[in-house]
Order: C-alpha cells, then structure tokens, then sequence
C-alpha cells in the first residue's frame, strides 16, 4: 500500500467511525451547550451524563477544529481516571480528536491499564490515530470473545439464554450468595456465545460464567485499526471474520479480507 494510499484510507476510516459515533451521542443528549454549561457538565460529579454531554460535544468541536474548547483539554485529561467506566469511555474516544494535544496523547497510554475492556480498546483505537500502535493488543481483544466471570461466589439464580444479544453492562446473570444478590455484566456489547454454568449450580468468585461474542460494529472498528497497525501475529483473530458468520454483516467480512491482505502486504520482505 503506497503511503498516499495509506493516508487516504487512514482519513477517510477514522471519519467514518467518528462521524456516526458524535451524531448518535449528540442526538441521545440533546441541545447544544453553551461554554458555561460545558464548564458546569465537566465537573457535575452527581450527574456522570451531564459529563459524557459535555464531552461529546467537545469531541464534536474538536473534530470541526474550534480551538474554543481547548481551554477544557485539562478536564478532558483528568477524566481519563474518572470512576465511572462510560465516562471513562466517552473521554478515550474524544481525546482520539485533536493529534496535536501530547496531553492527550499521555493520557491514553495510562488508559491502555484501565480495568475496563473497552476502555482499553477505545483507548488504544485513539492511539493509532496518533501513529502509535502500542494498544495493538488491545484491538486484537476487540475481536475475541469476552470472558464473563463472576465477581463473587454464589448460587446461581437466573441466567440469559445463549445467543441473546446484549448491551456494555448488560446482565448476563444472577447470583445468591445469603441475602445478597450479585449481577453479572457482559463487559462488551455482543451476544452470549456460551454458558458455563446452570441455575441452580454454585460458582466461585472468578469462575468463568459466560463469553461473549463482540458486537460487530466492535469487530469493524478494531478490524480497521488493524488494517493500519495489524502485525502477521494478529491475522489469527482476523481469518475467523473472512467467514459468513451469523449476525456479521458483509462490510465487515470484506473489511476482515482487507486487513490481511493489508497485513501481509505491509509486512513480506
């Protein structure tokens, strides 16, 4: 791939991907907000979707290049460590709109640490519009399944059925433990690929209780990251979407079939 090649399709990827995520997140939140309501939103600690607001409609004017909002870039880095994960998730994408900013840059390298799965990814997806590839592993676990595990032991109570489809945070389970009731939550949007337990049956703390399927717009996102960064290590995780696969559009399958030939081209002698 010839490097005006690369660059055009690098552009125009990203576009896509941000485009359709800042039009959906402004349209859930609503009016525009003013500079003050922007300040008043970042530091809103009851209301995290007053944060995510805010934010999203930074990233918008980011991406419009208003320099008008970078007098908030550092509340966008402090929110890079901020307690709730969708805010936390929210704020990796919008620092992947302003290259220029090496705070952010920063940030979401600490970000490749976070807790959260998707967390990671959206993080390191940022980064390679930085040119640095070194969230690459973390694309790569964008593709696989997800590993439910239970966060404490318990009597299992109820369960989702296999192949349900799920949202970040969706419940995949119920646990008893004494009076207590513990949820379990699929880290990924997706579907449940497999159940590892039954009602009824008692779990400990860690036990895997499902994996899930990631979502496709999930696969299509990490699939052209990797089209960029991806190494001959990660065609494994690629071939399995070259596949008619149930619930995986055709877009995806030929942007899996792009991404190894891109691979393989990028890396031969």
């Amino acid at each position: 791939m010839s490097t005006g090649h690369g660059i055009l399709f690098f552009v125009t990827a990203w576009l896509i991907v941000l485009m359709p995520f800042l039009f959906w997140w402004n349209t859930w939140f609503g009016r525009q907000l003013s500079q003050k309501q922007l300040t008043e939103y970042l530091r809103d600690e009851r209301h995290p979707r007053h944060i995510q607001h805010a934010l999203v409609q930074i990233g918008e004017r980011m991406a419009k290049r208003d320099q008008g909002v970078t007098q908030f870039y550092p509340e966008v880095v402090r929110l890079g460590s901020y307690s709730v994960e969708e805010v936390r998730n929210t704020d990796a994408w919008v620092m992947g709109q302003d290259t220029s900013s090496p705070e952010f840059h920063t940030a979401l390298l600490k970000m490749l640490s976070d807790p959260s799965l998707m967390v990671r990814g959206n993080a390191a997806l940022s980064l390679v519009r930085f040119g640095d590839a070194t969230g690459r592993p973390h694309i790569v676990a964008l593709l696989n399944p997800a590993q439910v595990t239970a966060p404490e032991s318990g009597k299992v109570i109820d369960a989702a059925r296999l192949g349900t489809a799920v949202h970040q945070g969706g419940l995949i389970a119920k646990l008893e433990d004494g009076s207590q009731t513990i949820q379990v939550r699929s880290p990924i949007p997706g579907r449940i690929r497999s159940l590892s337990v039954q009602i009824g049956e008692s779990v400990a703390a860690g036990a895997e209780v499902a994996a899930v399927d990631p979502a496709p717009e999930q696969v299509w996102e990490a699939l052209r990251a990797l089209y960029l960064v991806g190494q001959p290590d990660d065609v494994s995780a690629v071939v399995p979407y070259e596949r008619e696969l149930p619930d995986i559009p055709d877009r995806v399958r030929q942007q899996a079939v792009l991404t190894e030939k891109a691979i393989h081209e990028r890396t031969k002698p």
